[in-house]
């Protein structure tokens, strides 16, 4: 960046930073002060106290269900209930119950694009008339049922099912297993086998890699609300690359085949299919001349005769809702088409009315993501929310007294909270109150909700609510008092301060400050800048994380934290998006350094003494500042980078990129390798060994490439840890090897 440049944003910063909302602080006042060790940060029971998880209302909101784990292991998980009407919290189902053992590896894939983690009961599904509840184990179905106890295994056969649900009436069961869709009639305990040419690279019902990973799409099959018929995926892999890729464990390497679809490379066949079950005969739907195309989102009409699917371009940059008769699947109706010379962001907010044939769905298409009603036809008949602002979900629609709920930022971007809406458009009602992040989620038929909050001062929390917003109940309070796992550390905990800055363009960048514990202004800190910095993520809000467990240890050894969202990152409009467009780590990078020279005009920080440190997105973020700027950094620690984005998956790369053969200068300049001769010294990189999502290799080629200019640089890789890094053996050799290395640079 040229200096006159500097000058100018550094000028800017002065007038534009400012702090707001919380002051660095203590979190929690009078409880203990005990040092936070690294050992403990992931140790049982979590810190974070009792966390609920897959919470859900049962079908006649008497119940709340959610899985927990266990105060001696928390990554082991049983089912608990709360009764509505007494309050009362019980164990529901222990999960030494069901039968455990190994996963099937199509299982740990699905997992790890799911980001779910553990063992015991990770998953359940009630019945919908709430007397009985799915629940899968280990590759078994097991079906249970509360009045009596009696867990009943379902006779599945031999092979493992995956993607197990309950049909919309409870007569059946569905699941894949060996890549073929399965339905189960309980009354009867008949399996009937629907698909048949299901294996090697042909998978029925299933979702595809991208799919998972990169479109939020978890399963490949959809049931009718009159239980008639089943629509399913049918992928063919066969033109995506067949890579043998090595998982290096530590008691030898694993030879893996995965077609992985890289950037500018071919994708799955893709077609969809409506199974009758009465007579097991499929209809194919028509997608298309193109078949080059991806297909996000599929959901059936309420009338259980139509159904609609998502289409989306290969270059993202057009999304089509359409929907087919089952009578004649070969004719689509287009709905609605949205455009942009960037790219189409996807959403799950499609609701079809019940009581007209109008249908809800978000759109950017001003700007910020807002409600729309539409009629049969798709034609807009009024929009519901407007603003700088973005929503981010519809949370539910309440037909009956014409009212949308939803949560979104219309208050601030650092925040999510629920509002509400009339059909009729209007005026726009918050019913949240705590400053924080609300999710919610509410019973099928009325407008009864569970509020999943948390905060900067307050780890998650669970309470029941009624339409209005008032609190009914706690499920699970989790206060941090003595006894809480959190107590004998907490007295040390520090809330940021937040403020604002500006970036080259004008655009307005929020950021947070972490100052150390007995701060003194006087002295001169060193800093650690944690980033992410890509799209879809937001680092800067009042939210509880465990990953701010490490900045609390970094605080409590005489270290500024800051964080900053750069542009690109999510919840802020378009435009703010769009910014990044075929030219990735530019302007993510830019701010960043914005960033920097705003911590530079503060007295008590070290100018000379910054490092930055990102995991993933942010490991590339990391490598591309240090590369690309290091009088601004002194230090990076990268974890898992993308390094060359030819090198990753085609949906979310040629997302943002392009394709590579219509950008070829951009992948080039957004790799790191055309900064390598910038890299002076302080580089740990670190990356798991049996990575399948940013591959082993993005790594090894900046080894060589540093190798080969002669330049010193440090690194630690794990055998067979995956993306996510789990395990707390490996996170506390991890984060001691980062604190080690941070002190090296930063103190010594």
């Amino acid at each position: 960046m040229e200096k006159t440049m500097i000058k100018k944003i550094v000028a800017s910063l002065m007038l534009a930073g400012v702090a707001a909302s919380l002051q660095a602080a203590p979190a929690f006042p009078g409880a203990g002060t005990e040092p936070l060790a690294i050992e403990r940060m992931y140790a049982s029971p979590a810190l974070a106290g009792s966390s609920p998880r897959g919470l859900t209302l049962s079908p006649d909101g008497a119940l709340v269900t959610f899985i927990k784990g266990r105060d001696d292991n928390q990554h082991r998980f049983d089912l608990w209930q709360m009764d509505v009407a007494s309050g009362k919290l019980s164990l529901l189902l222990d999960a030494d119950k069901l039968a455990g053992g190994e996963l099937s590896d199509e299982e740990k894939a699905r997992r790890e694009r799911q980001r779910v983690y553990g063992e015991g009961i990770m998953e359940y599904f009630w019945a919908a008339d709430g007397k009985a509840l799915l629940i899968p184990s280990a590759g078994k179905l097991y079906y249970f049922t509360p009045s009596s106890g009696e867990v009943r295994l379902l006779a599945t056969g031999d092979g493992f099912a995956t993607d197990p649900k309950l049909s919309p009436k409870g007569n059946f069961v569905s699941f894949v297993s060996e890549q073929n869709l399965y339905v189960y009639e309980l009354a009867s305990n008949k399996l009937t086998q629907l698909t048949k040419d299901g294996g090697g690279a042909i998978k029925n019902a299933m979702a595809e890699f991208v799919a998972q990973e990169e479109m939020g799409r978890m399963t490949g099959y959809w049931w009718s609300g009159d239980e008639a018929r089943i629509a399913f995926t049918r992928i063919d892999e066969t033109p995506v690359e067949l890579v043998t890729r090595n998982e290096i464990y530590a008691d030898g390497i694993k030879l893996t085949e995965q077609r992985y679809p890289y950037a500018g490379k071919a994708n799955v066949e893709i077609a969809l299919g409506i199974v009758t079950l009465n007579s097991g005969s499929t209809e194919w739907v028509d997608l298309g001349k193109e078949k080059d195309i991806y297909l996000p989102r599929v959901k059936w009409l309420p009338n259980s005769t139509e159904l609609s699917f998502q289409w989306q371009s290969r270059d993202q940059q057009t999304l089509e809702l359409r929907k087919v008769s089952v009578a004649k699947p070969g004719k689509s109706q287009l709905l609605v088409k949205e455009t942009s010379k960037a790219w189409v962001n996807l959403n799950d907010d499609l609701h079809f009315l019940k009581e007209s044939d109008d249908f809800l769905w978000t759109s950017e298409r001003d700007g910020f993501n807002h409600i729309y009603l539409f009629d049969s036809k798709g034609k807009v008949k009024r929009q519901l929310t407007k603003g700088d602002w973005a929503v981010d979900e519809i949370a539910f629609v309440d037909e009956k007294a014409g009212l949308v709920y939803f949560a979104g930022r219309k208050d601030m971007a650092t925040e999510r909270h629920l509002y509400r809406v009339s059909l009729k458009g209007g005026d726009i009602a918050r019913l949240s109150e705590k400053p924080g992040m609300h999710g919610t989620v509410f019973a099928d038929k009325s407008p009864v909700y569970l509020d999943y909050f948390n905060s900067l001062s307050q780890p998650p929390q669970v309470s029941l609510h009624d339409a209005s917003g008032k609190q009914l109940a706690w499920v699970e309070e989790n206060a941090v008092k003595a006894g809480h796992p959190l107590h004998p550390f907490a007295g040390l905990w520090q809330l940021p301060e937040f403020g604002t800055l500006k970036a080259d363009d004008g655009q307005t960048l929020h950021y947070r400050l972490f100052k150390p514990v007995n701060f003194d202004a006087s002295k001169k800190y060193p800093v650690v800048v944690r980033v992410y910095g890509g799209p879809h993520a937001q680092l800067v809000t009042n939210s509880w994380s465990e990953q701010d467990y490490f900045t609390q240890y970094l605080l409590q050894n005489d270290y500024l934290v800051f964080q900053l969202d750069n542009r690109g990152s999510a919840h802020r409009g378009t435009k703010f998006e769009y910014v990044i467009y075929q030219n990735l780590g530019d302007a993510e990078v830019r701010d960043q350094m914005a960033g920097v020279d705003y911590l530079r005009t503060l007295p008590y920080v070290a100018g000379d003494k910054v490092a930055i440190y990102g995991h993933s997105y942010g490991g590339y973020m990391a490598l591309m500042s240090l590369f690309k700027a290091p009088g601004h950094f002194k230090a990076a620690i990268s974890g898992a980078p993308v390094t060359d984005w030819r090198l990753y998956d085609t949906h979310y790369t040629e997302r943002y990129m392009g394709h590579p053969d219509r950008n070829a200068e951009g992948y080039d300049k957004a790799s790191v390798f055309p900064h390598v001769g910038g890299y002076q010294s302080g580089l740990l990189m670190y990356h798991g060994m049996a990575d399948d999502n940013v591959l082993f290799e993005n790594s090894t080629r900046v080894y060589k490439a540093l190798q080969d200019e002669g330049k010193l640089f440090r690194m630690v890789d794990y055998p067979g840890s995956k993306h996510s890094m789990r395990g707390e053996k490996v996170r506390n050799h991890l984060y001691r090897t980062l604190a080690d290395f941070l002190d090296s640079e930063l103190k010594r």
